[in-house]
Formats: structure tokens, sequence, C-alpha cells
């Protein structure tokens, strides 16, 4: 991470497993299945032993830009409030897209399921 950067706007600063569990818990209606997915996949492959440590640099920084409570867009604009955060995270996944592994993506969809009920439920 930039060194150069003051200590209070370092992404590992506000990126932690329970701050994302509990951002997602608070808006996952809000940001929609296929928001929660990927981010949960990004989660999954930031926890791979394999991924390689630049990779989880830039997963940690889409993610605790994603917790991170002053946004260049504030989430509680209605509409555009969650565009920058979902494009850090889109723009995340396709940088480390070559480390992302199908059991990253089936753990995402259990935890995406268990979040939102199971369809026709």
């Amino acid at each position: 991470m930039d060194p150069e950067l003051p200590s209070q706007l370092k992404a590992e600063r506000w990126y932690s497993a329970p701050r994302l569990w509990e951002k997602l818990r608070r808006t996952s209606k809000v940001l929609g299945k296929n928001a929660v997915l990927t981010i949960l996949t990004l989660y999954h492959c930031l926890r791979d032993s394999d991924t390689p440590t630049w990779a989880k640099g830039v997963i940690v920084g889409a993610l605790g830009y994603l917790i991170f409570p002053a946004d260049l867009v504030p989430d509680i604009i209605p509409g555009a409030g969650y565009g920058d955060d979902w494009a850090a995270i889109v723009g995340a996944l396709g940088t480390v897209a070559a480390y992302v592994k199908d059991i990253h993506k089936v753990k995402a969809a259990a935890q995406t399921e268990k979040l939102f009920g199971r369809v026709g439920r």
C-alpha cells in the first residue's frame, strides 16, 4: 500500500472482514444480488493463499473503498451513491480475474443466497 498516504486514508485502515460483513448486512438489498456476489467473490479471492500479494492489494483497495465512509459520491445519494463503489469493485475484478477460481465463485454464491434468501421462498 502507499506509504505516502496519511494512515486515515489507507484502504487497510478501513478494510476488515467484520466491516465488510457489516456493510453487506446493512446494504445488500440496495447494492443488489450481482454486486454482492461480485464483492464476495473478491473477498474469497483475497483469502486464498494462492492469490499474489499485489492482487490482494487491489482487492483490499476496492473493498476498503466500499467500506470507507467518505467516498467520492456519498452512498446516501439515491441511484448514484454506490456507482463509484461499483466501479472500484468491477475494476478490481477485471484486474485480478486471472486469480479468481471456481471455488471463490461457489462460496460467494452460497453466501449471497444466505443474504438474500432462496428464490421462491
